[in-house]
């Protein structure tokens, strides 16, 4: 039935709505990935050879090798206007990581988190952050309109970047009231909002006629309009798989109520490249006003291509991409920031001078903290911040890369904020003091507050006395242990475990509590880790499922740092989702890393429960102002 929506003809039902039948003129568009025409061709190679053999060879030389490693200078992003960008070439970058992104399994993130996100994706200069869903939850708003009022009115970076600060809403008013109330606090304020066009959708979920869509969509445009916002997004959900007539149609009228981008999503991932690219210009040559609206897409991941329809999409014409760090998202995934943008750096002569305002010195940053609020690690094979992204065993790379970089790395490491290992000759120990290890910490590029240096130096220094040798990867992995955690309520202060084929396995844990106080509980498990969460279940006594368990090796050796990463569920269904409007029971993901394998894991339980701990507090808090504003309404 999919299959068949691609080329469908126009539904009957539309017919009426539409009485003139004359077909719009359908515009020839090329290949969007046909290469364009090589800057050094071989005929012209060949007469400079037969001219000047020396200077044919200096050509070749600076022919293949000039554009090996992406470093382009770009020029400066043009001043925001909504509906239009004023230099042909710049494509704006639209994040939803805090949105889209969250609604991977186990990515929730607390409010502080998304703040602390939302920083770091303004400084990495992308120019939209969809930065929540506000009516699925009384903390998402919060956390939204926290964002919109620290965020979306702090200047940062040399040209004082300010980023619209975005909500997404369905296309009802409830849903565009939350939004606007979350983010008109913004400089640039932005409302997203949407409505299923396909015709799978608007039949099975929706039950709505083509007409009855239309009109949804123009009536919560215009409202959204009428609130005072002055830069509204309308997104045909499916539109990969929706009529081509009703889409041009849908987007037409949307456009006329106000809209200023128009968002095209692939939202299951279902286009090949060559088809979006396609879709994006024929909307772009077959809808009446768009010359009034930026195109944007929106592509998931489901069958890995979302960064080359995302590409393909760019190529086409659409100007604002939406994408998110690492491509979390959901099912699989969406369209991964890094990705699209080190594409477009590296293979921008081939992409028409495209160019985006990020920052890639923060891309390596903004990856692990992602990493760390979500939860979510990358595979070590992803592409551009994976770990193995700049490694290179094999004897034949590594010969290459002692003589010439440009062989085998077509990205060079620091233009995404990348430092090898021992760049400036700094290896750590137990004897390295705080100035040593403050300069470790610049070097890989974190920037953290003195009380936070302080509270890391402290565990550096437990560490630096059982291992002769701390690496980088130490050093990471205890900086998000201590810094990249939710709110504090519970905090570790002992624990001892027995275990082995001798007896049964056994843990003492000791916990200080929100109030300061120290609890103390003893346990029996079926091995030590076991033993140790029930230990900490009778302390806490919040009822959780333990859903993931994983835990990983630093480096190599025995004595290496280990990391763990939980996710667990609790009863906390005050959430809505996104796309289906329906409740859903949240989970929450922790990590820790200790030296010992049982600490690390009850680190990483105790992160897990704090965050949900923080997210309860927020929805007790809320529904107590909520209730405090209805006595005094009826008094």
């Amino acid at each position: 039935m999919a299959s068949s929506l691609l080329s469908s003809p126009k539904p009957s039902s539309f017919s009426s709505a539409n009485p003139t039948s004359t077909p719009r003129p359908r515009a020839q568009t090329l290949s969007p990935f046909r290469a364009a025409a090589p800057r050094f061709s071989h005929g012209l190679a060949t007469a400079a050879a037969a001219a000047n053999p020396s200077a044919s060879r200096r050509c070749y030389h600076r022919a293949f090798a000039r554009p090996v490693r992406a470093s382009m200078a770009q020029p400066r992003r043009p001043e925001y206007v909504p509906n239009r960008i004023d230099d042909p070439n710049y494509v704006r970058i639209f994040d939803t990581t805090l949105r889209d992104g969250e609604q991977s399994p186990g990515a929730t993130m607390t409010s502080a988190e998304k703040l602390v996100v939302a920083r770091q994706l303004a400084r990495l200069g992308v120019d939209i952050i969809e930065a929540g869903f506000p009516a699925s939850s009384p903390d998402d708003l919060d956390a939204v309109r926290s964002i919109a009022i620290e965020v979306g009115n702090t200047p940062v970076g040399e040209d004082g970047h300010v980023p619209v600060i975005c909500g997404l809403s369905r296309c009802n008013k409830r849903d565009i009231d939350a939004a606007w109330e979350a983010v008109r606090h913004a400089r640039r304020p932005r409302i997203h909002t949407f409505i299923a066009t396909s015709e799978i959708h608007m039949q099975h979920k929706l039950r709505k006629t083509p007409e009855q869509v239309v009109a949804i969509a123009k009536e919560m445009v215009a409202y959204a309009r009428s609130l005072g916002c002055p830069d509204v997004e309308f997104s045909p959900e499916d539109a990969g798989r929706s009529n081509r007539e009703f889409l041009y149609h849908i987007l037409e009228e949307v456009i006329k109520a106000g809209a200023t981008t128009l968002n095209i999503p692939d939202t299951v991932g279902y286009t090949l490249p060559y088809e979006f690219g396609k879709l994006i210009a024929d909307i772009k040559a077959n809808t009446p006003g768009i010359e009034n609206a930026i195109i944007s897409t929106h592509c998931q991941n489901d069958l890995g291509l979302a960064t080359a329809n995302t590409l393909a999409g760019a190529h086409a014409g659409a100007r604002q991409l939406e994408v998110t760090i690492n491509g979390i998202g959901e099912r699989a995934g969406n369209a991964s920031l890094e990705e699209v943008v080190m594409a477009i750096k590296c293979r921008r002569e081939l992409l028409g001078g495209l160019y985006t305002g990020i920052n890639t010195q923060h891309i390596t940053m903004s990856s692990k903290m992602v990493q760390e609020h979500s939860g979510l690690h990358v595979q070590p094979h992803k592409a551009i911040v994976g770990a193995n992204a700049f490694a290179h065993e094999s004897g034949i790379h590594q010969d290459g890369m002692l003589k010439y970089k440009g062989t085998y790395e077509i990205i060079s490491p620091d233009d995404i904020g990348l430092t090898r290992a021992n760049e400036f000759g700094i290896v750590l120990g137990k004897l390295s003091g705080r100035h040593a290890v403050r300069s470790k910490l610049v070097e890989l590029g974190y920037e953290i507050t003195d009380k936070e240096f302080e509270d890391f130096f402290k565990r550096y220094k437990e560490v630096a006395e059982k291992k002769k040798r701390v690496t980088d990867e130490d050093i990471e992995a205890l900086l998000s242990d201590e810094i990249f955690q939710p709110k504090v309520f519970w905090s570790l202060a002992d624990v001892q475990a027995t275990c082995g084929t001798l007896g049964l396995s056994t843990a003492t844990v000791k916990l200080i509590g929100p109030d300061g106080d120290e609890k103390i509980a003893c346990a029996v498990g079926t091995g030590p880790v076991d033993a140790a969460y029930k230990a900490v279940d009778d302390i806490i006594q919040i009822p959780t499922v333990l859903r993931e368990y994983s835990m990983t090796s630093v480096t190599e050796g025995i004595d290496a740092i280990a990391t763990t990463r939980v996710v667990v569920t609790g009863d906390v269904s005050d959430s809505k989702h996104a796309l289906t409007g329906h409740s859903f029971n949240r989970a929450f993901s922790g990590s820790g890393a200790a030296l010992d394998i049982v600490v690390s894991s009850v680190r990483a339980y105790l992160s897990a429960l704090n965050k949900m701990s923080s997210f309860v507090g927020a929805i007790k808090a809320s529904s107590e102002v909520s209730e405090s504003q209805r006595v005094q309404t009826t008094e």
